[in-house]
């Protein structure tokens, strides 16, 4: 029972009926309608429209080649050659086929005169065969749009966690001003009753002195506790935002959840945590994915090393019917082929292209084993601070129990005429200092412990 003496004290405090805006409640919001978290969506449809781009790279392609001379009199020359080709991913092919129609007196002896088809493949035969720009770019942009995810999620997680200290930062400013405002009511209606009691005779001048003083101390308190609480509402007002993208004011009627506040969260075991880091940390995710996408750039990069060969071949026949007639006879007699073959010797700038895609590799992997050491550490050293803030509040929590029931008592004394203001004042000035202590220990743990969380990357 003594254990939640501090929460009830606190709401007895408060004696406001207001509507109460929950935690949970408020990071719903925060995730619906705040820009950062409309912004970190945004990023990922970026990541799509990019996957989208690199994707058209091996859409077909239909091209329309037509021309016409005719001078004094002669037609010199018509072509009419519409082409459709159809890049794949398989080993860099492509695919084209086309139609020809083609005359005129002066007509190029290498062109077919006449109506023509043809169907035909080009595609390397060493550079370009495993890898080339337009796959590489393809399987990165698909690497992207789920590190781009991952963006999202770091982003959501910082967030957040502004988001939950604001909160709790509002909530330890209202509890304060709280227990300010209770102990001024307090001490306002002393100071009436001692003063009827001067004016009867049965109190000295000192006595409202002391009264007084007590009042004015406590509204000194109240207007400085006033004060940041007003600076906190307007922290958290940053955070409130409508379903139409419109900022507004954190409402005057609405309260914090005090009661959740003086509760005490259990974390999870450190190495539970610890296991969740590798698995659902946003930032080793992004790294990981960043590995992938410079594997893929190095075995582009390897391609520069082999030589350039690309062949190219074309099955041919008159007409609008490239495959009429096909035999093997027919094969003999109707083609055309061709080879492209470039070498270059000393094989430089391939190689210096290749060494630097490893070393890029090598590098990120050294990040990534810092940043795996740094956010396993941050978790260590907020689950330790956590475990000594709740040693603190225990302990804080028993002295405020032991100190509010000396001030019970010394008021009994005192209505009986057995204490004087003096041993009053002293009490509730200590179960205050004590107060003040306990909240702020309350909202070192609530941090310590939302930073176990978004140090593990897990706020969502």
């Amino acid at each position: 029972m003594r254990k939640v003496l501090f929460i009830v004290f606190i709401l007895s405090c408060s004696g406001i009926n207001a509507q109460l805006l929950g935690v949970d409640a408020f990071i719903e919001q925060v995730k619906q309608n705040h820009p950062l978290a409309k912004q970190a969506t945004i990023q990922v449809e970026k990541a799509k429209a990019d996957l989208l781009i690199a994707r058209g790279s091996f859409d077909p392609a239909f091209t329309f080649d037509a021309s016409r001379k005719t001078f004094d009199g002669s037609n010199y020359y018509f072509y009419t050659n519409p082409e459709l080709k159809i890049p794949t991913r398989l080993g860099g092919v492509d695919i084209k086929t086309g139609l020809e129609n083609n005359g005129g007196v002066r007509l190029n002896q290498q062109i077919t005169a006449g109506e023509s088809s043809y169907l035909g493949v080009e595609m390397p035969i060493a550079k370009g065969l495993m890898m080339d720009k337009r796959r590489a770019a393809l399987q990165q942009a698909k690497i992207f749009q789920q590190q781009s995810e991952q963006e999202k999620n770091k982003m959501i997680n910082d967030l957040l966690f502004d988001a939950y200290l604001s909160y709790w930062q509002w909530t330890s400013a209202y509890q304060l001003f709280s227990v300010y405002a209770k102990f001024f009511q307090t001490s306002t209606e002393r100071f009436r009753l001692v003063k009827l009691a001067f004016q009867n005779g049965d109190r000295s001048a000192i006595d409202t002195i002391e009264a007084l003083t007590q009042v004015q101390q406590f509204d000194m308190m109240q207007v400085d506790a006033k004060m940041k609480l007003n600076t906190a509402s307007l922290e958290i007002s940053n955070f409130l935002w409508s379903e139409n993208d419109t900022a507004y004011m954190l409402p005057a009627k609405l309260v914090p959840d005090t009661i959740q506040f003086a509760l005490n969260l259990s974390p999870q075991s450190l190495e539970n945590i610890l296991a969740r880091v590798n698995l659902d940390n946003p930032t080793i995710k992004s790294y990981n994915y960043k590995l992938d996408a410079l594997e893929v750039e190095r075995k582009l990069k390897f391609q520069n090393i082999l030589p350039t060969i690309n062949i190219k071949a074309n099955l041919l026949n008159k007409g609008y019917n490239v495959t009429k007639g096909f035999d093997a006879a027919f094969l003999q007699n109707n083609y055309n082929w061709g080879v492209d073959v470039k070498i270059p010797l000393f094989l430089r700038e391939g190689r210096g292209d290749y060494r630097k895609a490893k070393l890029k590799i090598q590098e990120t992997n050294y990040e990534l084993a810092a940043k795996k050491w740094e956010i396993e550490n941050k978790v260590k050293n907020y689950f330790t601070e956590t475990n000594l803030l709740q040693q603190q509040i225990r302990a804080t929590q028993q002295a405020f129990n032991g100190f509010t029931a000396l001030l019970r008592a010394e008021n009994f004394r005192f209505q009986n005429g057995e204490s004087s203001l003096f041993l009053i004042n002293t009490r509730e000035n200590k179960v205050i200092e004590i107060a003040e202590k306990l909240v702020n220990l309350r909202m070192k743990y609530l941090k310590a412990n939302y930073a176990i969380e978004w140090a593990a990357g897990t706020l969502r």
